[in-house]
């Protein structure tokens, strides 16, 4: 694993949609009370329709940030859409042998990009992005969390389930596995499953979380995954934040409901553990996750716990 120290450079950009600059601004200054060095790419704050750049631009900074060996960090500016139409050729770059790792820090549509460096076995961080990082500041406990894992640490992450509220919520299921952390969000790994991008491999751990997504399109993207085999073969199901979604369906009570009718299709529960409705997700909660990297989920009554290997 990458470990940053005092000085290392970090570099800002946007690979998908257009971002705020006052949040890059703030995150920056983050990064500077850690000790960092912010480098803000040259198309990180552009504009070209709704992303921040032409796919060559963002293509471009992601090139150069990643051939530069003095960046040791990629921090994404926010999500969006995007990051699907840099995958070839960025894992072209990233076979050629000529750079070293480096940590990617992002959620969302960024998920894509997490899928690309589990390919090539690099680790990434499922983590909020330069808003948080501008508003919530550098003393902030799960901010403080990330600089920790970007410093090369892999603290044991203990979580609360049924965080939203919901009945359903609660409904997690008990046990312990073993395996590759993936995933994030459920969108976008559903476009990926049948490509050489998809994330999930036999005996993974999959983390979902999604917004704005109606009932019956998560339901019908969790059949996609159920349809392709990755249901057949998990070592654990981490279900993040569904938000800003209609709830009730004519079907369901709400999404975790869906969820947890879903598991149960055929009377038979699921033989990994599954911890339902963690605070991960597009929410001022969203607790910073490793992805690409093996750990234990352990799930217990109202919490669930990732200890890294």
């Amino acid at each position: 694993m990458v470990k940053l120290a005092s000085g290392d450079k970090v570099a800002i950009l946007s690979p998908a949609s257009i971002i705020n600059p006052d949040y890059v601004g703030g995150a920056a200054d983050t990064l500077r009370q850690w000790g960092l060095c912010p480098v803000v790419m040259p198309h990180t704050l552009g504009e070209h329709g709704s992303f921040s750049g032409s796919s060559r631009e963002r293509l471009s900074d992601l090139t150069d940030a990643l051939l530069d060996p003095s960046v040791k960090a990629i921090v994404c500016s926010r999500g969006g859409y995007g990051c699907v139409h840099l995958l070839a050729a960025l894992d072209r770059l990233m076979a050629s042998g000529d750079i070293a790792p480096k940590w990617l820090v992002g959620f969302s549509d960024i998920s894509a990009l997490h899928a690309l460096w589990g390919k090539h076995g690099w680790p990434s961080v499922h983590a909020s992005m330069t808003k948080h990082l501008a508003v919530a500041g550098p003393e902030d406990p799960l901010n403080l969390r990330l600089l920790s894992i970007l410093r090369g640490e892999k603290p044991d992450l203990t979580m609360p389930t049924g965080f939203s509220g919901s009945p359903a919520g609660k409904l997690s299921r008990p046990g312990k596995g073993e395996g590759m952390v993936v995933g994030g969000n459920l969108a976008v790994i559903g476009g990926l499953v049948g490509t050489p991008m998809n994330p999930v491999r036999p005996g993974s751990i999959l983390l979902i979380e999604d917004i704005a997504e109606p009932i019956y399109k998560v339901e019908r993207i969790l059949w996609q995954l159920r349809l392709a085999g990755i249901f057949d073969n998990l070592a654990g199901l981490m279900v993040g934040q569904f938000t800003d979604y209609r709830a009730p369906s004519r079907d369901h009570a709400d999404m975790y409901a869906m969820i947890d009718s879903f598991l149960s299709e055929g009377g038979a529960a699921p033989s990994f553990p599954v911890a339902m409705d963690i605070p991960v997700g597009h929410i001022d909660d969203n607790h910073p996750v490793i992805l690409n990297l093996k750990a234990s989920l352990e799930v217990g009554e109202g919490r669930a716990s990732l200890r890294y290997h």
